[in-house]
């Protein structure tokens, strides 16, 4: 438990725990996805080691000394498991990180840090441990899919998890909301060409309007000449530079200035977690906090920790740091030797995945999760609703329903909404763009409602919902009728047989009535006697009749018999003059031979 407690320094998650998922059945499934990959045993257990490692070196805990500006390590066991995983000295690495030597003209000298310093130098090793860790892991992924084939051809995924609106916002929701605006750009582009195309093919008149400019101040406001990453990059190499200097200099280029811009009110910039600036993104205004963001955006790493990296008994872990460029920053170098800060590297990844984008046809899919528990049937509108703004998906209805959003092929028009008007539409065959104009006609939609093209009708917002309201309503009225009908049917079944039961209740009445009148009556009695005794002389007749029956089919009989015989007599002549032939024939054969 308290490994799980120490670890949020570096994970800032903790210990989260999903019903519905096993740690133990996730990391066999991820080890045999490594192996059908072609990771070695050696490998993976290197790679777990590395991970290990980056979360032991982000638990150090520092204690500042009191007789100077120093630090020391508070409990020096998770930096020397983290050493053993790295396969580093942990003394050296220790007094690499407390007191790294720098070069001071043409000596070096041990320069003493805090520790704030040394944490932001642990939390650069960490990230950049990772990072090559997780580069290692594509290599040798791209390494086994590698195939010979031409590559023109090929299908990606990339997730995107949307715009971060959070009550403290930094550096890297900065760089993550950069990208989601170019993304929506590139989105809101290409459903405008889209829309477009399929006007064209329709020969639909309308006057375009490319929403994927909308975006375009606030992405030059970050990215561009003086925005916010030029302006942090300038600051990065100024030598007095701080985080305040660098929000002077942004609030004094862009206030009242860039209409994407905004300086936050005096009491949202107070509190644990002050708003410096706020930017007007595609999906709303976001407040930034600047703290800490030329340290995030320079990111150097101990150059005297590299070297240790660069000497670890591991091969495969001085490997990653064996790059001559890594030794100077930990972000590489530009030609020439200029220093390449996060905002520059990152500025040229979303460049290259948007020129890879627009060399593709892209599908988009919106998935939306209904609630954190992890469990169906369960769905947090507050939660849906902040998604569907972050993900850019209200204001893409806004660009759809500038235009005709709804589109329905003629005949699909025809058969579900001939139910409104059904005498508007002649009977016998009549063309799908005819009957669709009558049918429109009849139901008195006005002309900046829809557009005819040549094989669907387009119709404006709404218009498809009054239809489907006023077609539900017909089809009430109709299955109310259809109802209506049924049940009289049904009411009149019920009442015939109630009609015929009252018969029936009056014949057995009048028939009991008579019985009670009768069963005294003298005569009555006398003929309930007689009565059986009537059948006896029927019994004589019905004997004759039983004689006659047999007599008919004794005479059958002897017909049958006669008839059988005579058939029996002609079967044996038959056969004895057959008999006579075969022997005939077989006297005539020895004859001849």
């Amino acid at each position: 438990k308290q490994w799980y407690q120490r670890r949020v320094a570096i994970t800032a998650g903790g210990d989260v725990i999903v019903d519905s998922l096993a740690d133990p059945d996730l990391f066999l499934e991820t080890q045999q996805c490594m192996g059908v990959l072609n990771f070695s045993k050696e490998l993976q257990r290197k790679i777990f080691r590395f991970a290990a490692g980056v979360l032991h070196l982000g638990n150090t805990q520092l204690k500042s000394n009191k007789r100077d500006e120093g630090c020391t390590i508070d409990d020096a066991q998770w930096i020397d498991k983290a050493c053993h995983m790295f396969g580093v000295n942990a003394v050296e690495m220790t007094k690499a990180l407390i007191k790294p030597r720098i070069k001071v003209g043409n000596e070096y000298v041990h320069k003493g840090q805090n520790a704030e310093q040394v944490k932001y130098s642990i939390n650069a090793l960490c990230k950049s441990v990772f990072e090559k860790l997780f580069k290692l892991v594509l290599d040798m992924c791209n390494e086994t899919l590698e195939t010979k084939l031409r590559k023109n051809f090929f299908i990606g995924v990339l997730d995107i998890a949307g715009f971060e609106i959070f009550e403290f916002n930094s550096f890297e929701q900065l760089c993550i909301n950069l990208t989601n605006e170019k993304i929506q750009q590139f989105f809101n582009h290409h459903m405008f060409t889209l829309e477009q195309e399929e006007y064209r093919k329709e020969g639909i008149k309308w006057d375009f309007i490319d929403f994927g400019l909308d975006l375009e101040p606030t992405i030059e406001l970050i990215e561009k000449n003086m925005g916010v990453f030029a302006v942090m990059d300038e600051e990065c190499i100024m030598p007095k530079a701080s985080d305040q200097t660098f929000l002077s200099k942004l609030t004094l280029c862009h206030n009242n200035k860039h209409p994407k811009f905004l300086k936050p009110s005096a009491k949202s910039s107070m509190g644990i977690n002050p708003v410096h600036f706020q930017v007007i993104h595609y999906a709303g205004v976001v407040g930034y906090n600047v703290d800490g963001w030329l340290d995030k955006n320079k990111d150097p790493l101990n150059e005297n920790v590299v070297e240790l990296f660069v000497k670890s008994k591991d091969p495969v872990f001085s490997k990653l740091f064996e790059a001559p460029e890594v030794a100077h920053t930990g972000r590489g170098r530009k030609k020439g030797g200029s220093f390449q800060t996060v905002a520059m590297i990152h500025k040229q990844a979303v460049e290259h995945l948007l020129n890879t984008l627009q060399q593709t046809t892209p599908h988009f899919i919106r998935c939306i999760l209904p609630n954190m528990k992890k469990k169906s049937g369960i769905i947090e509108a507050k939660l849906v609703l902040e998604q569907l703004r972050c993900n850019g998906v209200l204001e893409g209805i806004r660009i759809v329903r500038k235009g005709f959003p709804n589109r329905l092929l003629y005949q699909e028009f025809v058969q579900r909404y001939t139910i409104l008007a059904p005498k508007a539409i002649p009977a016998g065959f009549v063309d799908g763009m005819k009957a669709t104009e009558k049918l429109v006609e009849a139901l008195n939609l006005e002309e900046n409602e829809f557009r005819m093209g040549y094989s669907k009708i387009f119709l404006r917002a709404g218009v498809i919902g009054s239809l489907e309201d006023k077609r539900d309503e017909r089809v009430k009225e109709v299955l109310i009728g259809f109802q209506t009908l049924a049940r009289g049917w049904l009411a009149r079944k019920r009442f015939r047989k109630l009609l015929d039961l009252r018969v029936g209740v009056l014949v057995a009445q009048r028939n009991t009535r008579q019985y009670f009148i009768l069963r005294k009556w003298q005569w009555w009695r006398l003929f309930t006697k007689v009565k059986p005794l009537l059948s006896v002389t029927r019994q004589e007749e019905e004997f004759k009749e039983k004689e006659k029956e047999i007599e008919r089919a004794r005479i059958q009989a002897e017909e049958f018999k006669v008839h059988t015989d005579d058939l029996q007599a002609r079967l044996d002549a038959a056969l004895t003059e057959n008999g006579k032939v075969k022997d005939t024939l077989t006297k005539e054969q020895q004859a001849a031979i």
